[in-house]
C-alpha cells in the first residue's frame, strides 16, 4: 500500500540502511521499541520530514513535539503496510478511551470501522454492468489522511440549470435564496456545501438505506443495503458527522430508520450529537398487518430518530396552535383562555403550593391536590389573583368549570413566542396521530404513481410524513436538507410549504423522478399536500452535479468492446486517470494479457481510485480542466465558492 504518509514514514527508516528492514520488509518490531524509548536519532528523522512533521506533531509554546502515541499506533496496526483499513486487526469489542474492557474498567461500545472514512457508492452507481463492483477501502483517519484530506475537498460544479415556471435555463451564478439540488456522491457533496451551508441549516431529514439482516423486498429505492453491521455504521458515521456542523444552532435532524437498525442507529447517533440531545423516537406506521412474517409477528412500523445541537431548556420543535379565546366585560378588548393551574410536583417536592385555595368573593375553598399540587405559592396567590391571571368557578356564567384555572390573555400568547409542546394535548392528535394512521408506505406510493410512472421506487415516504415534520420544526425560509433524496418528497414538501431546500442524489433516476417530480409542483400539481397548504404553483430551483473525473474511465471501461478498445482506454488511464494507491501499476501491464476480456475489464475497474471520481474546486483553474468547463459553469462556480463564502 502506498499512501502519502506510510511512503514518507518508509523514506525516512530507509535512511539507516537495514536497520529497521529484514529482506526489505519494514522490521515493525525494532521501529516500535526505539520509539518507545524516545531513540534520539529515529525522532529527529521522523521531525525532519516535512509529511510526518505535518501529521504526527504538535507545537507547544513554539516547540516542535512528535506524538510518538500516534506512530506507534500506526505501526501497531497488523499488517499495516498492506491496508489502511483500521487499527483493530485482531481483536474487536468494547473499548474505552482506545484500550479494550480488559485493560480499563470505563466502558464504550465500539466497532472495528470507526476510525476510517467509506465513500461507499449507495449502489452499483461506478459500475452498473455484470457486476463489476469496485473494491472501495476503508481509509484511516490517520494512515490516509491526505488521501481522505483530497477526496473530501470541495468538488467542482458543472451542468448549472435554473428550473421555474419557464422551464429550464443555464445560469453562472446562485444567491442566496436558491433551493440547490445536486448530483453526485453525497458524502462528497456534504463536504461541498460545508463552507457555505455550515450552521445554516435547520432541519436536517434523512431516509438512508436501512440496515436489514436480510434482502427484502421493502428494501428502499434501489439502495444498497446488504451492509455488514461495522460498514453500515461507518457510512452513517461519516455522513452524520458531516452533517451536524451543516446545522444552525437549535436545528434538528430527523433520521427514519427501520426496526433492524433503530439501536444500533440510536447508540451511533448518541456519540455524534451527544446522548443529552435526543428529542426522542416517533413510530411510523408503515403498513396494516400481513400475515406471511417471521414468528407469525407482524412489524409495520418504523421509526423516527430526531437529535438536536442544544441542551432541553432550548424550544427546538413545537407547533402553533389555533385557539379559542373568551371575550368578557372585565377585560375589554383581551381575549383569554383557560390553562392549568396545577402542576405535575406533589406536596413533599412543593410545599409552599399545598394549600386551600378560597375564592375571595364566594369564600368557596378549593383544596389542592397531594398529587398536582397548585401553580402558584401562598405567598403569591394574591398577586396573580389581583392581576386576573386566576379564574373561580362562580366568576363567569357562560363557564363550565369545577376548580380553579389560570387566566393566559391572547396579546401575551402573541408576544412571548412560546410554542406549543409537539407531544401535547393539542397536538398528539395532529402529529403523533398522522405518523400513525396517515403517513403509510402505501400513501406515500400512491403519490408518487400518479405524478410520474416509475418503478423504482416500491415504498417513498408519503408527503404528509415529511410535512409534519417541516410543520413542528421550521418556520418559513428556513434552510431543509435531506441529503439522501431519492424522489425528491422533501424537496417537493419543503418548496409547497415556502422553506428552502438543498436535495442531494447520486443515482440516475435524479433524471427521471426527482427533478421531473419538483417541476411538476412548480406547475402546481395538486397531489400529497397540495390542496391542505392551498399550494397553487411558482417558485425554482437550481440543479448542479459534481463534475465526473475517474468516473469517465469506468464509463469507457464498460463500453469498451473489445481488447483494442479496452488497451486504448488503458493507455489514456496511464496519462489522465488516478490510480489506486495500493496498485502495483507494472505488474498490471505485465499480467493483462493473461487474463479474459471479462476479467481485463474487472482489473481496470478495479485499480481506478474509487475516491477520485471528482474534480476538486482547487483544479478549476489548471489549464487541462478549465477546458472542459463550459464558461457559464466557470462563473457559477465562481459565486458559489467565492463569493458565496465572503
Amino acid at each position: 500500500m502506498k499512501t502519502k504518509i506510510n511512503e514518507a514514514i518508509k523514506d525516512v527508516l530507509m535512511q539507516f540502511g537495514d536497520k529497521y528492514f529484514i529482506d526489505g520488509i519494514v522490521h515493525k518490531s525494532k521501529v516500535i521499541q526505539d520509539l518507545d524509548e524516545y531513540d534520539v536519532a529515529l525522532i529527529e528523522a521522523f521531525i525532519g520530514n516535512e509529511t510526518v512533521k505535518t501529521n504526527f506533531t504538535i507545537n507547544i509554546a513554539g516547540n516542535i513535539v512528535i506524538q510518538t502515541n500516534k506512530l506507534l499506533e500506526l505501526f501497531e496496526a497488523d499488517e499495516y503496510w498492506q491496508d489502511s483499513y483500521t487499527k483493530y486487526s485482531k481483536k474487536i469489542g468494547l473499548t474505552a478511551g482506545g484500550k479494550f474492557i480488559d485493560e480499563s474498567t470505563d466502558v464504550v461500545l465500539d466497532f472495528p470501522y470507526k476510525d476510517t472514512v467509506l465513500k461507499a457508492s449507495m449502489s452499483k452507481e461506478d459500475t452498473d454492468k455484470d457486476d463489476l463492483r469496485p473494491d472501495e477501502p476503508f481509509l484511516n483517519e490517520v494512515i490516509a489522511k491526505e488521501e481522505i484530506d483530497v477526496l473530501l475537498d470541495k468538488k467542482i460544479l458543472v451542468n448549472a440549470k435554473k428550473y421555474d415556471g419557464d422551464g429550464e435555463h443555464e445560469i453562472e451564478s446562485f444567491s442566496e435564496d436558491d433551493n440547490l439540488i445536486i448530483k453526485g456522491n453525497n458524502l462528497l457533496a456534504l463536504h461541498t456545501l460545508k463552507e457555505r451551508y455550515g450552521g445554516k441549516v435547520k432541519l436536517i431529514y434523512i431516509d438512508p438505506p436501512y440496515l436489514f439482516k436480510e434482502n427484502k423486498e421493502e428494501d428502499t429505492f434501489s439502495y444498497n443495503s446488504n451492509f455488514h453491521i461495522s460498514t453500515w455504521l461507518t457510512f452513517l458515521r461519516n455522513r452524520l458527522e458531516i452533517a451536524k456542523q451543516l446545522l444552525v444552532e437549535g436545528g434538528t435532524i430527523w433520521i427514519s430508520i427501520n426496526e433492524d437498525g433503530m439501536h444500533y442507529l440510536k447508540v451511533l447517533a448518541d456519540s455524534i450529537f451527544g446522548a443529552e440531545k435526543f428529542l426522542g423516537t416517533t413510530p411510523r406506521r408503515t403498513r396494516y398487518g400481513k400475515s406471511d412474517v417471521p414468528f407469525n409477528y407482524s412489524q409495520d412500523f418504523d421509526f423516527l430518530l430526531a437529535y438536536s445541537n442544544v441542551d432541553e431548556q432550548n424550544q427546538v420543535i413545537g407547533r402553533r396552535i389555533e385557539r379559542d379565546y373568551y371575550t368578557s366585560d372585565d377585560y375589554p378588548n383581551r381575549p383569554w383562555r383557560l390553562a392549568d393551574l396545577t402542576t405535575q410536583r406533589n406536596f413533599k417536592e412543593r410545599p409552599n403550593s399545598y394549600f386551600t385555595m378560597i375564592d375571595p368573593k364566594t369564600k368557596k375553598e378549593y383544596p389542592a391536590s397531594k398529587k398536582r399540587t397548585w401553580a402558584v405559592t401562598r405567598d403569591t396567590f394574591q398577586h396573580y389573583y389581583d392581576n386576573g391571571y386566576i379564574v373561580f368557578p362562580d366568576d363567569y356564567d357562560f363557564l363550565n368549570i369545577t376548580k380553579p384555572y389560570a387566566r393566559k390573555f391572547k396579546d401575551e400568547d402573541l408576544t412571548s413566542g412560546k410554542l406549543s409542546s409537539v407531544i401535547s394535548d393539542f397536538a398528539i392528535k395532529d402529529f403523533l396521530q398522522e405518523l400513525l394512521s396517515n403517513s403509510t408506505n402505501r400513501s406515500g406510493n400512491d403519490e408518487l404513481n400518479k405524478l410520474i410512472e416509475n418503478e423504482t421506487f416500491s415504498y417513498p415516504k408519503p408527503e404528509n410524513l415529511i410535512k409534519n415534520i417541516i410543520e413542528v420544526s421550521t418556520n418559513e425560509s428556513d434552510i431543509v436538507l435531506d441529503f439522501f433524496m431519492g424522489s425528491a418528497t422533501t424537496q417537493a414538501v419543503a418548496h409547497k410549504m415556502n422553506r428552502r431546500y438543498i436535495g442531494i442524489e447520486q443515482m440516475d433516476y435524479i433524471h427521471t423522478v426527482s427533478v421531473p417530480r419538483l417541476q411538476k409542483v412548480i406547475e402546481g400539481e395538486q397531489g400529497g399536500i397540495s390542496k391542505d397548504v392551498e399550494w397553487q404553483g411558482g417558485g425554482n430551483f437550481v440543479y448542479v452535479e459534481l463534475m465526473e473525473k475517474n468516473r469517465g474511465f469506468l464509463t469507457s471501461i464498460q463500453n469498451a468492446k473489445t481488447p483494442t478498445d479496452l488497451h486504448k482506454v488503458l493507455d489514456f488511464m496511464l496519462e489522465e486517470a488516478e490510480i489506486d494507491f495500493r496498485v502495483d501499476l507494472e505488474a498490471v501491464k505485465d499480467t493483462l494479457n493473461e487474463l479474459s476480456f471479462s476479467d481485463q475489464k474487472k482489473l481496470l475497474i478495479k485499480i481506478i481510485d474509487k475516491n477520485q471520481l471528482y474534480y476538486n474546486y482547487s483544479e478549476i483553474d489548471d489549464a487541462n480542466v478549465r477546458d472542459l468547463i463550459e464558461d457559464n459553469d466557470y462563473a457559477f462556480n465562481k459565486s458559489f465558492y467565492e463569493k458565496g463564502g465572503e
